[in-house]
């Protein structure tokens, strides 16, 4: 079978196969090949492997890319965003940074309540708009699948118009979208005596999300002054009666036992776990919980890490993620988290790549389809204007990517959007 595209002469080739694990501990385990090439045909990989590529790949109309020895990786997923809202709290930065918690900006109507203000009052079209530009930034990052979350609403019009966006931007523009409801993202305003009656409001709403089919996941914020653990194993069980797959934002700020629900219910990830306790780590690695690490968020908060490498040191998956939102990390940028985690949490590069590609996959439930350049997979790839996977840990704070391909079509090339 001849291909469409064929890029060869690939220097460093991560094509994110997972390979059998040498020890428990072990994140490393992802398949790397010199002088690699890629085939690809009707936006699937066809081949992959070292050296020359073989003679039947290629047709008189097989389009050839020298990728010049540089470094080739699965397109990289975006697995935790909340991507659409409107208006932004730059206004809050001199609050942060004197130390005001975030729960107390919360009690101040600040916080999640300032961008719930504003997003109830934004257009469809608005929220759209800001969102295409959002995507177009991290496409030239190296993004090629997004996690987009509800939860600027909090009510039944405004959650639905969230998810109608995602929707539209999944049609629309080149990267997938994947939609979570988080209606239990706060507790609203017009709620604020009567936690319990919103609670209600959740419920009904996660029927009619279901109905119309607009999200996949439903995720809540199980922390201190929004979400008890008892509140959100209701609403969780709630959600999975309805078909939802279950995610869990835990343990970010206080050691609440999120993590240990989490284990509970089997919730395909939990989020920011920087303050995880022991017994809530065994849970995520006996029940086989993706940990979904935002080290931006602790960067931008001045906030302690996650316990990263005590998670892999007791098997757990990990995944890496922008969590780009308004208040804790307006940050779009995944490199940024890469070398974050780099540096500071002392991920290697290879768990680095495999968390943020075949591990992301996982946490979207897309790894059968993204996350790995395997044959009959999609061709979503990066190619970095380096010379070894090393240097992008190295050379901080600059765009180390030049091209992507999603669906086997080049959308950046020379560091330029090409769509």
């Amino acid at each position: 079978m001849a291909a469409d595209l064929i890029v060869y002469n690939i220097g460093t080739l991560v094509t994110g196969k997972e390979l059998e694990k040498k020890f428990f501990e072990d994140m490393e385990n992802i398949e790397v090949l010199t002088n690699g090439y890629l085939a690809i045909k009707d936006g699937k990989i066809i081949g992959v492997g070292e050296g020359e590529f073989p003679k039947e790949l290629k047709s008189e109309t097989t389009k050839l890319i020298d990728a010049e020895g540089k470094v080739v990786t699965p397109g990289i997923v975006d697995s935790h965003t909340h991507l659409i809202h409107y208006g932004s709290r730059e206004n809050e930065l001199p609050l942060k940074i004197k130390g005001v918690p975030y729960l107390e900006i919360l009690k101040q109507g600040g916080g999640i309540l300032s961008t719930v203000r504003n997003t109830r009052k934004a257009t469809e079209k608005q929220l759209f708009d800001k969102a295409f530009e959002v995507l177009n930034r991290m496409a030239k990052f190296g993004v090629t699948t997004v996690e987009s979350k509800s939860g600027y609403g909090l009510n039944l019009e405004t959650e639905i118009k969230q998810l109608e966006v995602n929707k539209l931007l999944d049609e629309k523009h080149p990267l997938d979208i994947v939609s979570t409801f988080l209606g239990a993202h706060a507790v609203p305003e017009e709620y604020s005596t009567n936690k319990t009656g919103y609670i209600e409001e959740i419920i009904k709403m996660l029927k009619i999300v279901k109905e119309k089919n607009l999200a996949e996941f439903c995720d809540i914020f199980c922390e201190d002054s929004v979400f008890d653990v008892e509140e959100s194993r209701y609403i969780l069980n709630e959600a999975k009666k309805e078909g939802f797959d279950l995610r869990i934002h835990a343990d970010e700020i206080v050691s609440l036992g999120g993590a240990e629900l989490a284990g509970e219910l089997m919730t395909v990830s939990a989020e920011h776990l920087m303050a995880v306790s022991d017994k809530g780590i065994e849970e995520l690695a006996k029940n086989n919980v993706i940990a979904n690490i935002l080290p931006a968020t602790s960067f931008n908060l001045g906030k302690s890490y996650a316990p990263v490498r005590k998670m892999i040191n007791k098997g757990v998956t990990v995944a890496l993620s922008t969590d780009y939102n308004p208040g804790s990390c307006p940050c779009e940028n995944i490199q940024l988290v890469m070398n974050i985690a780099s540096a500071q949490i002392k991920m290697t590069p290879l768990e680095i790549i495999k968390a943020t590609t075949i591990n992301g996959a996982k946490v979207v439930k897309r790894e059968k389809e993204i996350g790995s350049l395997e044959i009959g997979k999609k061709a979503d790839f990066v190619v970095y204007d380096v010379d070894n996977l090393n240097y992008i840990f190295y050379n901080i704070g600059i765009n180390h990517v030049n091209d992507v391909f999603k669906n086997g079509k080049q959308i950046v090339k020379d560091k330029e959007l090409c769509y």
